[in-house]
């Protein structure tokens, strides 16, 4: 090859690398090879190691002719003896015809496709018509096929890099949500075993007033320490997918003004602004959903404190759409995609009890109801959280 054709190809690997995707590398690579070397569609197959079945992980047509998709089925077999044989394979049709479709002249070259040193693919240009594949043309859709490759090898060592930071973020969760239950747990135990004990002395008489004051207590830690542990046995059986549901027609538009008839009695400085529309009806556990909207304003009540909390509903077209908003310090940005995971804490918010538990515990019902469930928040304006619900199609 000449300098300028070196030139050209370094170009070619150097714009390549900068895009952000594997198809997007692919897309670069292969649009601008063909200008070198002609072919009509393209397709690249990755074997799956378990069951030995192909994958087409990317198909394109370039050309005139059969779609990307139909030249990926067609072609299977030869992707498969390609991996099979480790070695390059090209199929040429036989004596053209006079009159004859050039569509259905297929000329086939498959190069394997070597990934962390096995063979584990195959890389696949078509074209109709012809021309024959020359040695030049064998040598760049080798090297196309290395470049794949080296693709593919990049991608998977970012999704295991990833995995591998999400596994070691969820362990540091799990550290820090033992050392939290290990406290919240001793918290409630604390008080009902210390004014429990102070009840019971015998060297001491204490007034009634006082005496329904340590009882209150007793009461109040004690239904603390039933919340906790059902939290941790809801999120366990979410987790497991084993949590029993009971769907019925509910207005969720009554059900939010109940629960917050509750939250309001026991808060009844509160202040709660109401923007709800007449809903259709969702299909849906009260219970459930009445835990949800429990703990979203447990969390402005512990987050936001003081704040007014804002709560409107919307009539879509197939759906409804809950708002929740308060008006509290804020969330950071980089904290907001992992709210809603198992165990997950905002830093620097310890000096508030929880487990970590109740977004995650939130967003699992949500998706149990086939519905969605995201936050947005700005720093120092306050957070809102979004639930849409499909809407009950029976009439």
């Amino acid at each position: 090859m000449d300098i300028d054709t070196l030139s050209q190809l370094h170009f070619i690997f150097q714009e390549m690398q900068k895009k952000p995707d594997l198809k997007s590398a692919l897309d670069s690579l292969f649009l601008s090879m063909r200008s070198s070397f002609v072919f009509d569609n393209v397709a690249v197959y990755l074997e799956d190691p378990q069951d030995k079945s192909l994958d087409v992980i990317y198909a394109r047509a370039m050309g005139r002719g059969k779609t990307a998709e139909a030249d990926a089925a067609w072609g299977e077999a030869i992707a498969a003896e390609v991996i099979k044989t480790n070695r390059l394979i090209m199929r040429e049709p036989g004596q053209p015809i006079k009159g004859m479709d050039r569509i259905s002249q297929t000329y086939l070259l498959g190069i394997p496709l070597r990934i962390n040193s096995k063979v584990r693919g195959t890389l696949l240009f078509v074209r109709f018509g012809g021309p024959a594949y020359s040695e030049l043309h064998i040598h760049l859709a080798s090297l196309q096929a290395f470049w794949s490759a080296s693709l593919i090898e990049k991608k998977e060592l970012q999704d295991a890099r990833a995995e591998l930071d999400s596994v070691q973020r969820q362990m540091r969760l799990q550290d820090d949500f033992v050392s939290t239950i290990s406290h919240e747990l001793r918290t409630p135990l604390g008080f009902i075993k210390g004014y429990s004990t102070s009840l019971l002395r015998p060297d001491t008489t204490w007034d009634e007033e006082t005496q329904k004051e340590f009882l209150t207590i007793i009461d109040e830690e004690a239904d603390r320490l039933t919340r906790l542990i059902e939290d941790m046995l809801e999120s366990a059986r979410l987790q497991s997918k084993t949590l029993q549901f009971k769907f019925a027609p509910i207005r969720l538009d009554a059900l939010i003004r109940d629960v917050a008839t509750r939250v309001n009695t026991h808060h009844p400085d509160l202040k709660i602004e109401y923007h709800l529309e007449t809903l259709p009806s969702v299909h849906g556990d009260g219970v459930r959903l009445s835990q949800v909207f429990e703990n979203l304003f447990s969390n402005a009540i512990k987050y936001a404190p003081n704040s007014k909390i804002t709560i409107s509903t919307k009539a879509l077209e197939k759906s409804v759409l809950v708002s929740f908003s308060d008006q509290g310090e804020g969330i950071p940005e980089d904290f907001l995609p992992f709210l809603f995971e198992r165990f997950y804490r905002v830093p620097g918010e310890r000096t508030v009890t929880g487990t970590g538990l109740g977004l995650y515990i939130c967003k699992q019902i949500i998706m149990a109801h086939h519905g969605k469930i995201w936050v947005e928040s700005e720093l120092d304006v306050g957070t809102t959280f979004y639930i849409e619900l499909p809407a009950d199609p029976t009439p």
